[in-house]
């Protein structure tokens, strides 16, 4: 056989009308049990697939979801994606998923795909500097769209985290602790999500009578946070902990602090960010700021679903508190 296999190819392999064909495969209609297992024998042999942009296109139903995010390769990202699948799958979705890195020209070729192949909906972690023309793209093909992590316009519904909330939590902690030198630790960009990270950490500070503090940058990976954590070290010996950016970069320091002959928690505390699921399980487990991704997702995906099935309701905001998790790499302060 030539050609991609058709509805028609099937009922007429199968010795069936079309209409009678497309009932089988559908699930409907009152067919006798002899026709259905010919129809569903020919859709087997012939590798039958039903063309779902055509289905769409009749119903006005799209069950394809279009997810964007930055920095795919981050086990925060992959959890909360995890989540995503886990709970649209049930409810028969598609979920595909692409990584713009940050870059525009990227994520605007990204997007005009998803519109050109009629996604149902969008979840959108919007690069850096995106363009008011992009929100406009969005809007004017009325495509259901929860933006994550940064929130970007008051017409889409949005959810995220409290981020300045988590980091004075996790600075306030360390202070009880007995530290007075905390540094801010992770991060290049200063995107919304580490601005308010670095807003929370430093009013605690504040607060505290600290000073400033310290705010080192780095990537978020844990190879340059091991490198990073033996630089901070060096030029600032009296830091005794350090509040992270997120958990690969705090477990990077760990491994940084072991490479300098210190034992994390003991001579300096770590507090990660996120809870992903290496934190728990790492030598020595790492103390972090939980928001548990897989659950994230799982809300993400909710919140996109009431969108679907309520286009017209005011757009909403959801922000998850962080949970202080205290594992082994933070303790009391050691004079």
């Amino acid at each position: 056989m030539s050609g991609k296999p058709t509805l028609g190819t099937v009922a007429k392999a199968a010795g069936v009308s079309v209409p009678t064909a497309s009932q089988v495969l559908r699930g409907t209609g009152r067919i006798s049990e002899e026709t259905r297992e010919k129809v569903l024998e020919a859709a087997r042999r012939l590798h039958y697939v039903k063309d779902s942009r055509a289905a769409s296109m009749r119903s006005g139903d799209n069950r394809e979801i279009g997810f964007v995010i930055n920095q795919l390769q981050n086990p925060f990202n992959a959890e909360v994606i995890s989540g995503v699948v886990d709970l649209l799958e049930t409810k028969g979705y598609l979920v595909s998923v692409v990584d713009t890195r940050d870059d525009l020209e990227r994520q605007n070729r990204q997007l005009e795909a998803f519109i050109r192949h009629g996604r149902g909906g969008l979840l959108w972690v919007p690069a850096l500097e995106t363009e008011p023309n992009t929100i406009e793209l969005l809007r004017t093909h009325r495509i259901p769209t929860v933006t994550f992590l940064r929130p970007l316009h008051r017409d889409f519904d949005h959810v995220g985290i409290r981020n300045a909330e988590a980091t004075s939590n996790a600075t306030a902690y360390l202070a009880d602790l007995g530290h007075r030198h905390i540094a801010y630790f992770g991060g290049t960009d200063m995107t919304i999500v580490r601005a308010e990270r670095i807003s929370g950490y430093r009013q605690e500070m504040s607060k505290r009578g600290l000073g400033q503090g310290v705010v080192w940058d780095c990537d978020n990976t844990k190879l340059s946070g091991l490198d990073a954590m033996i630089a901070l070290k060096q030029q600032h010996p009296d830091v005794t902990a350090i509040v992270c950016n997120g958990d690969m970069v705090a477990l990077g320091a760990s491994l940084g602090l072991t490479r300098l002959g210190l034992e994390p928690g003991v001579d300096v505390s770590i507090v990660g960010f996120d809870d992903i699921q290496d934190a728990a399980v790492a030598t020595p487990p790492l103390t972090t700021m939980a928001i548990h991704p897989q659950k994230l997702g799982r809300k993400l995906a909710r919140v996109l679903l009431d969108r679907i099935e309520e286009p017209a309701m005011p757009a909403t905001v959801s922000e998850i508190s962080a949970e202080l998790v205290v594992r082994d790499t933070s303790g009391p302060v050691h004079n």
